[in-house]
């Protein structure tokens, strides 16, 4: 299955929404090449920049339940194809 490249960037608000985030990621590690999350203590959030190689449908997917979680918005860039 041919797969794309994309960076996932997401702002957690609710922290407590931070275990399940990690879980999520956890169960699509496999499509995972790195991630970064920087806490903002100023303005109580985090930022996370996940990069990932996978089927499309498999980078929607994680995005829909990324997005699902309580205050946690999450936008997708994909590499050209």
């Amino acid at each position: 299955m041919e797969t794309r490249v994309a960076v996932m960037g997401i702002i957690v608000q609710d922290l407590q929404s931070a275990e399940r985030l990690n879980g999520i990621l956890h169960e699509y590690g496999q499509y995972i090449i790195g991630r970064m999350g920087i806490p903002y203590r100023q303005k109580d959030i985090s930022i996370l920049s996940v990069a990932v190689d996978a089927p499309q449908d498999t980078i929607s997917a994680l995005a829909g339940k990324i997005g699902r979680l309580p205050g946690v918005s999450v936008k997708t860039a994909y590499a050209p194809v």
